[in-house]
């Protein structure tokens, strides 16, 4: 048989190969032997392999192409035909040589065939035999892969149907191996993600772009009920020739691995909401802006709606009944949901729940409970029909209530939602929220402690001050006595007006340094013991230094003090100061006049003596006496509040002495000088300067 030229088509003989992927990469030489050993035929690799066209091999002897086996000089030639012939087929490996001299092992397959004329010949396939070991090496591997190896492996012609894989992928898709060939693997792997992994496995087809680790996620029909991920890798496979390129592909059950992840990266968001909480909870000592704060933290990242709701105690002391019904304040509440969820959870103050509700049990048990939202949650908890059709309509899907306890008082409740949107409450987040709920409660107990301590002190200072100030047609009074903020607490601050003998009047005003009680009931020693020296007739300088010791005796360490003595007869005023701010005297015609002539050093630090000074007080003046409350604040030094009220003054335009203007007069230069929020306590008294009393005749 002629060898193929270069560049020339050759016509398949009697015997021929398809090329392809295997044959190209371990070239096979067929050739043929007669009875004798002679070379009969020259198939198609046989020239490649050995090195002879066909004229120089046909009708020699095969010893040429095999030498001589063996020391007992056994024909190679001949060996092969009469194995061949007698045993039907013969695998041997032998030397073999090129035409060029070399020396190779030669792997070969012989038998026999018989030729038209009825004469037998022996055909033989002959390859390297370090290619077919390799060739040998590589599918024994893949049988092995596919016999044992954990990870999916499979196999996809050009139209992405299955032709071939293991039982690991079988097992994961929980379909017999036999129920995948010639189905399409999209209706295998059935995901939701709008066709892109069809689209992935068709670019692998079309394209041959690999694809390395892509996360897919899926049900199968075998596993309907259960959510998979699976890590896929695909590659394109060249089957024939010629031919589209099918898909080879890796698959990897990884949704234990990617829930771990996904629990681990809950578990630091958890951590994260918490050590936020620690900083943005409590950080003042106020009840609702505690609550405000708590519901600002958890709403969006944690929950879609929460609410805080605080016990209404009606006795004491505070103890929690199971059987009785429970009555609550809610005291703050926020929502990222469309309506009517605002209206849920913003639309009422008062909550009564009835005996037995799911509020109860949490508060019974002390630790938070989930529960869906249906209607036994509903009947059992909600009283009012309407709040139970918006409960139902709000979108939210659960809800996990937590207690509020703290030292073994129930404070109230906490409550958190969620829609469909988000999975439901995990045990990990019933965890979070008793942890949210604890510090909560902690904070919202110290707050109501210290509004209680508050509330007293407050009491305790309102019950010390005057409830009305001697006041008369020649001295007209307002007065004003503010607190400081719900977060800051009450201070020492006081004032008084006395009528004195021989018509004259006392005005006091004072500030103990401190805060709460103790500095409200310093604040009370003083005033009263400032009431009854002033009664005693003392010149101002010798009140200040019988007030002083007073104060020492008393352990007030730290107290200012303003005391003048008006004649309404002289028109004159004697003023002493205990490093008080000073008074100031608005003139009819604006101006403003600071007394700042004697200031002393505050009471309760002995040793100095209190200096008088004189003003002159006309008719339609405004003395004006106040605390630092007013002109002090931690943006603004005392100078220059001074200077503002001054400003305050003079801007007023009132000049009638009526009562009512007086007032309104008062209300103006708070107004303007206070803030919304004030951090301390402030006094504030006027007094308007009315006619002087005629002289009586001297008989």
């Amino acid at each position: 048989m002629p060898s193929r030229r270069s560049g020339e088509e050759a016509a398949p003989g009697p015997v021929w190969s398809e090329p392809g992927t295997l044959l190209e990469h371990v070239p096979v030489a067929v050739l043929g032997l007669d009875e004798k050993g002679r070379i009969h035929y020259w198939g198609p690799g046989a020239q490649d392999l050995f090195g002879y066209e066909a004229a120089e091999a046909i009708g020699r002897s095969a010893a040429v192409l095999f030498p001589r086996a063996g020391a007992d000089g056994v024909d190679s030639a001949e060996l092969l035909v009469e194995r061949g012939l007698t045993l039907g087929y013969w695998r041997v490996r032998m030397t073999a040589r090129h035409r060029d001299g070399a020396v190779f092992d030669c792997g070969l397959r012989v038998f026999p065939v018989t030729g038209a004329a009825g004469r037998s010949v022996v055909l033989g396939l002959a390859s390297r035999s370090e290619e077919l070991d390799r060739v040998k090496t590589n599918l024994a591997f893949l049988d092995a892969l596919f016999e044992t190896c954990p990870i999916g492996l499979v196999m996809l012609d050009e139209d992405l149907r299955y032709v071939h894989l293991n039982q690991a992928l079988a097992d994961m898709d929980g379909v017999p191996i036999e129920d995948h060939i010639g189905r399409r693997m999209e209706d295998i792997m059935i995901t939701s993600d709008g066709g892109a992994y069809s689209g992935l496995l068709r670019a692998v087809a079309d394209e041959g772009r690999p694809v390395i680790s892509a996360l897919v996620a899926l049900r199968t029909p075998g596993h309907p009920d259960r959510d998979q991920i699976r890590s896929v890798s695909l590659f394109p496979l060249s089957r024939a020739v010629g031919t589209r390129p099918g898909v080879g592909g890796l698959l990897v059950d990884v949704t234990d691995r990617e829930q771990a992840l996904v629990e681990v990266a809950a578990g630091r968001q958890r951590l994260d909401l918490l050590h936020r909480a620690a900083s943005r909870i409590g950080t003042t000592l106020d009840v609702e802006v505690t609550a405000r704060e708590l519901v600002d933290t958890v709403v969006a990242e944690f929950c879609d709606a929460a609410a805080v709701e605080v016990v209404d105690w009606m006795d004491e002391p505070e103890v929690f009944v199971p059987e009785s019904p429970l009555r609550t304040r809610r005291i703050a509440s926020g929502t990222t949901l469309p309506p009517p969820a605002p209206e849920l959870v913003s639309g009422l103050t008062h909550v009564t729940y009835p005996p037995d509700s799911t509020i109860h049990t949490t508060l019974r048990t002390g630790r938070p409970i989930c529960v869906p939202v249906d209607d036994d949650f509903v009947t059992r908890t909600v009283i009012h029909q309407a709040r139970a059709r918006l409960l139902i309509d709000s979108g939210l899907t659960c809800l996990l209530i937590a207690p509020l306890i703290a030292r073994g008082t129930v404070q109230g409740i906490v409550m958190f939602g969620r829609s469909a949107a988000r999975p439901a409450f995990s045990d990990q987040d019933l965890s979070l929220a008793a942890e949210l709920a604890s510090r909560a409660a902690l904070c919202l107990d110290n707050a109501r402690l210290y509004s209680r301590v508050q509330d007293i002190a407050l009491t305790l200072q309102r019950a010390l001050l005057p409830t009305a100030l001697a006041t008369g047609p020649t001295l007209r009074i307002a007065h004003r006595y503010l607190p400081g903020s719900h977060v800051t607490e009450v201070g020492g601050d006081w004032y008084d007006v006395t009528e004195l003998p021989g018509g004259r009047i006392a005005l006091v005003v004072g500030d103990v340094m401190g805060h709460g009680v103790p500095a409200a009931a310093a604040m009370g020693r003083l005033r009263i013991t400032a009431k009854a020296l002033a009664r005693q007739n003392l010149d101002p300088g010798d009140l200040m230094a019988e007030l002083d010791a007073c104060a020492q005796e008393a352990g007030i360490e730290l107290a200012t003090c303003l005391y003048i003595r008006y004649d309404p007869g002289t028109g004159r005023a004697l003023v002493a100061n205990a490093g008080h701010p000073p008074p100031l005297v608005r003139r009819p015609d604006g101006t403003v006049l600071v007394v700042d002539d004697v200031l002393g050093v505050p009471l309760g630090v002995g040793g100095l003596p209190f200096g008088t000074t004189e003003i002159a007080l006309h008719e339609g003046d405004l003395l004006a006496l106040y605390t630092d409350g007013l002109v002090e604040t931690r943006d603004q030094d005392i100078d220059e509040g001074v200077r503002a009220l001054c400003d305050r003054l003079a801007a007023l335009t009132e000049t009638s002495g009526e009562p009512e203007a007086l007032e309104e007069a008062a209300d103006t230069v708070l107004a303007g000088l206070l803030p919304d929020a004030p951090t301390d306590d402030t006094v504030l008294v006027l007094a308007r300067v009315g006619r002087r009393p005629p002289v009586e005749p001297v008989r």
